[in-house]
C-alpha cells in the first residue's frame, strides 16, 4: 500500500435510516373505499351506510317506475289474477272448474293472470287460451313465474311472461296488474297471495277490487275463523268483508267478474268497443 493512501481515513457512508423511512410508511393513511371490504374500525359501518343509501336510491327509482306503469295500463286493460294450488292434476274436480272459469273470462276479453306455473296457474293459462281463441277476443294469458325447485319452467300456455327472483315483488306485480282476484284451493303460498290481497286493500295500499273465493268446502273454514276470533276480539271489522265473495262454481265466479269488468268498461269510456 503507498504512503500517501496510507494517511487517508476512509469514507463514512450515510446509510438510511431504515426505522425513521418504516415509521412514516407506516404513518402515511391509506383512505378506504366504502364496500371495498377492508378491514379496520368504522368499516363495516360504513359500508352498511353505503349500501342502505344505494338500496334507498333504487327503491324511489322502482317507485317511479311502478307509477309510470300504472299510468299506462290505468283505465286501459281489465285482469282477472287467479291464484291456487301447483300440486292439484288434470284429472281433478278443481283443474276442470278453473280451466272453465277461464275459459269464460276469455270469451269476455279479460286477461287472465297466474303465477305462470303447473296445476290450477296451467289450466287458468290454458283456459284463458281456448277461450280467446274461441271467440276471437283480444284475451291475454298472463304468467309471473318465480324459480322454484319444483317448478323448474313455466307453463307454455302463456302469452307474456314475466319471471322474479323474490315473491315479495311478485306479489306487488300481482297487486299492480290485477283488477279482480279469484282464490281457488291452494297452500301456503295461495293463502299468503289471498291474505296479502286483502290487507293491502284493509290500508287501502291497493284499489278495492272483489277477491272471489271458490270453493264453499275449502273457504268456509277460513272465513269462519276470521269472524270468531280475529272480528270477535275487534282486531278487524266487519267492513273488511264486504270485498270477500266465497261461491261453488266458476259460472258464480264469472258472474261476479263479468258485472266488475263491465262496470270498469263504463268508468274508462269503453263501451261500444270490442274486448
Amino acid at each position: 500500500m503507498s504512503k500517501s493512501n496510507k494517511n487517508k481515513s476512509p469514507k463514512k457512508v450515510n446509510k438510511p435510516a431504515a426505522k425513521s423511512s418504516t415509521l412514516r410508511t407506516a404513518a402515511r393513511p391509506t383512505p378506504r373505499v366504502p364496500g371495498s371490504g377492508r378491514a379496520g374500525k368504522g368499516s363495516r359501518s360504513e359500508r352498511r351506510k353505503h349500501l342502505d343509501e344505494r338500496l334507498r336510491l333504487l327503491y324511489q327509482r322502482a317507485l317511479l317506475i311502478e307509477n309510470e306503469l300504472k299510468k299506462l295500463d290505468e283505465n286501459r286493460f281489465y285482469r282477472a289474477c287467479i291464484f291456487g294450488s301447483a300440486r292439484i292434476k288434470p284429472d281433478t274436480k278443481q283443474y276442470i272448474d278453473v280451466f272453465e272459469l277461464a275459459r269464460y273470462l276469455g270469451w269476455e276479453g279479460i286477461d287472465v293472470l297466474t303465477g305462470g306455473g303447473p296445476g290450477l296457474m296451467e289450466a287458468a293459462n290454458m283456459g284463458a287460451r281456448l277461450g280467446c281463441e274461441e271467440k276471437k277476443t283480444k284475451s291475454l294469458s298472463y304468467g309471473l313465474s318465480i324459480q322454484l325447485d319444483f317448478e323448474p319452467e313455466p307453463n307454455r300456455h302463456l302469452d307474456i311472461k314475466r319471471h322474479h327472483h323474490k315473491f315479495s315483488s311478485r306479489l306487488d306485480d300481482f297487486i299492480r296488474l290485477s283488477n279482480s282476484v279469484v282464490c281457488t284451493p291452494g297452500g301456503i303460498g295461495t293463502m299468503l297471495e289471498f291474505f296479502f290481497v286483502w290487507q293491502l286493500i284493509q290500508v287501502k295500499h291497493a284499489a278495492p277490487r272483489p277477491i272471489v273465493l271458490l270453493g264453499k268446502s275449502f273457504w268456509e273454514g277460513v272465513l269462519d275463523w276470521m269472524r270468531s276470533e280475529p272480528l270477535a276480539r275487534g282486531l278487524m271489522g266487519e267492513s273488511d268483508f264486504g270485498i270477500i265473495h266465497i261461491v261453488d262454481t266458476p259460472e258464480e265466479v264469472f258472474e261476479i267478474i263479468s258485472a266488475h269488468h263491465k262496470e270498469f268498461r263504463v268508468r274508462a269510456g269503453h263501451v261500444g268497443e270490442p274486448t
